[in-house]
């Protein structure tokens, strides 16, 4: 019998497989009337198998077994010539266990085919293999391990099958994959994540394809090798990827012009592609002590940047002396990012990094911190890093695999406009394993708060997000739980007090919250126009960034569930369209959400991790935002035939079980 090696604490993964196996054995000797009572018990058996990190490449060797025992018997699966890989993507977003159960088995018995291990009348194994490489091309998401919303709602129905794409992604390998993979890793890194360590993952598992010397033919796909070498050889002295000790020698023996077309390289590495190489770091501690005054260069500072470095100076050093490492290299794109934004130019923020440089970290920060990014460096490092990462890319905070938008956001929103105050909550939960706030005059400490809504908040998180998502968490659980309920949605009282003074006192929902029914739903969209829409709110641009809640369905436009984002700014784009520009913390911001409303993240004028719709398409997937009751424009005025385009979508979408007697709201 095979055997799957252990993964984690408590996990039985050698029991899933004996237990499939055994079921499977049991299906076998079963008389053909007695089948339907064990097909339910080897589907479960399989499930857990396959829903278990290595599941996939256990229950491979059994696919004959399996398929020739008759598990696909009476369905669409019985004929694999027939399979259309067009279907897949349906499947696994419209199946339920068992459905998505026989799909991960279908492919698994595909593989065996186009392996050569397993021969099937009327499909060869070119044309199995063909049909799995399309199913793949068509499932990117999960090959890659992305996590959308519908996923991370829905991760234990469908975990079988992302490990059963990865494994067949894995064991068959090809060149349109690998070029619809740096596509994805492009697609991504121009969002300008913080955490990019799935991203590295990719970019290292590409390195490993395309240098393959058994593949010694295979064509590089385009944009690969500025991938690869981002990471890998970002300058001259590192061209041959040396290592870190060679490379650190070779810069001793550098003049200043080489050294400098060292930093120039590696600045515009980081700049163009959004990965920082741990040779970057190796350089800029060098530069630190032998030439500082060519780490501007290093870091690829613009105008206002290079300002803020010189005035700031003794700061940005320490910094750089502190944080940056090999190890944590990836927190030069911040600090660079950082100067280019003159966040040094708040008030309180320089003073606040200097306390930040030098802060004692709590038993239980630094447990955390170790736990999820191991003892290479201390828990002080890490999050000197994640901080200069946080401040620099406020649109890159994500949420990772947790229910927990609505702190992701206000960490984003407070490092966007408000750093002086992120820094000081950081510094309470940091230090004093605790973040204090008030609601309805009440004081509320996180550290006498139960775990949150979020539940025990896991990794896929930055530095700073490790630290505050569970105070944040805790806090947000519990002005909902103190929050008037009545007859309104809670958000009402705790928006403002929970992300801040910047939150305008003015409300609007789309649906009554007792009944869950749209209610005077054309009204919210008119005020949506009036307060947001420059034709119809006198031209004024978004002060503030606002939260507000989505809707987000899937795309055949079905709800998936509600969804905290921050409403950045409405702006037309260089066609002239009307766009809303808004902040999403689920870690990938490009989403087809049904209906023909797929999000942008670039081509319309986005920033680094903003993500855009045209107003039309954004509104109509609105359903709780908040505004200044003092500016709002003319309701009436707002253009019809738009108010009933947003109507019409909404109601095709998340709102087709919403309408109040059926009909129109």
């Amino acid at each position: 019998m095979a055997k799957l090696a252990d993964s984690s604490p408590g996990d039985n993964p050698n029991q899933l497989l004996e237990r499939f196996e055994a079921a499977l054995e049991r299906f076998e000797r079963a008389p053909e009337f007695a089948r339907p009572n064990h097909i339910g018990r080897l589907l479960g058996a399989a499930s857990k198998l396959l829903g278990h990190e290595g599941g996939a490449e256990a229950a491979f060797p059994l696919a004959p077994r399996f398929d020739a025992a008759g598990v696909f018997s009476g369905s669409d699966w019985d004929h694999p010539d027939r399979l259309q890989a067009s279907y897949v993507p349906t499947t696994i977003a419209e199946g339920d266990l068992t459905t998505v159960t026989l799909e991960g088995l279908s492919q698994l018995r595909l593989l065996a085919i186009a392996e050569g291990g397993y021969v099937r009348p009327g499909l060869s194994a070119e044309q199995a293999g063909h049909y799995l490489r399309e199913v793949l091309s068509l499932c990117l998401e999960h090959v890659f391990d992305r996590q959308t919303e519908v996923s991370r709602v829905e991760n234990a129905r469908i975990a079988g099958i992302r490990h059963v794409l990865q494994f067949v992604a894995e064991t068959i390998g090809d060149d349109d994959l690998l070029e619809q993979l740096v596509d994805e890793i492009w697609r991504l890194l121009r969002q300008r994540p913080i955490d990019v360590e799935a991203i590295r993952v990719m970019v290292t598992r590409l390195s490993v394809y395309c240098y393959d010397p058994e593949s010694p033919s295979r064509v590089m796909p385009a944009g690969a090798e500025r991938l690869i070498s981002s990471l890998y050889n970002p300058s001259p002295g590192s061209r041959e990827d040396p290592g870190l000790e060679v490379y650190a020698g070779r810069l001793a023996t550098m003049d200043s012009g080489r050294l400098q077309e060292e930093a120039t390289a590696c600045a515009r590495s980081m700049h163009d592609t959004g990965l920082v190489s741990p040779y970057h770091a190796v350089l800029v501690r060098h530069l630190l002590a032998e030439v500082p005054d060519l780490l501007a260069v290093a870091l690829g500072v613009r105008g206002s940047g290079t300002s803020g470095y010189l005035a700031h100076r003794e700061l940005v050093h320490a910094l750089i002396d502190r944080a940056v490492h090999p190890e944590t290299c990836q927190c030069l794109l911040g600090l660079s990012s950082m100067l280019d934004r003159m966040v040094l130019y708040t008030p309180s923020v320089a003073a606040s990094l200097w306390r930040q440089i030098g802060l004692p970290l709590s038993p239980t920060t630094r447990a955390r911190l170790a736990a999820v990014y191991g003892t290479a460096r201390s828990p002080e490092v890490i999050l000197l890093a994640g901080t200069l990462a946080i401040l620099g890319q406020p649109l890159g905070v994500g949420q990772g695999d947790n229910p927990t938008c609505q702190a992701a956001r206000a960490l984003s929103l407070w490092a966007y406009s408000d750093p002086d105050y992120l820094l000081q909550v950081l510094a309470w939960a940091a230090r004093d394993d605790d973040v204090r706030m008030t609601f309805h005059g009440l004081s509320i400490s996180s550290a006498g708060l139960a775990v949150g809504a979020g539940g025990e908040v896991g990794g896929a998180l930055d530095p700073v997000s490790v630290v505050l998502v569970p105070h944040l968490d805790r806090i947000y659980a519990e002005m909902y739980r103190l929050a008037d309920t009545t007859g309104e949605d809670p958000h009402r009282q705790i928006n403002p007090e929970f992300h801040g003074w910047r939150v305008g006192s003015g409300f609007a929902i789309a649906v009554d919250v007792p009944s869950g029914q749209l209610a005077e739903f054309e009204s919210f969209v008119r005020r949506f126009y009036a307060c947001y829409h420059p034709d119809w709110n006198g031209g004024k641009p978004v002060i503030h960034p606002q939260p507000v809640g989505l809707a987000v369905t899937d795309a055949l436009a079905r709800f998936v569930g509600w969804h905290a984002v921050g409403l950045l700014r409405v702006a037309r784009d260089i066609r002239g369209t009307v766009r809303a520009y808004f902040f999403n913390p689920n870690n990938d911001s490009g989403q087809d959400w049904g209906g023909g409303v797929v999000v942008a993240t670039e081509g319309h004028g986005e920033e680094p991790g903003e993500s855009s719709l045209p107003i039309t398409d954004f509104v109509s997937r609105l359903y709780l935002f908040h505004y200044d009751p003092l500016e709002v424009g003319d309701e009436g005025a707002v253009d019809q035939a738009e108010v009933d385009e947003v109507i019409r979508r909404a109601q095709a979408s998340w709102a087709a079980e919403r309408i109040p007697g059926g009909g129109a709201s």
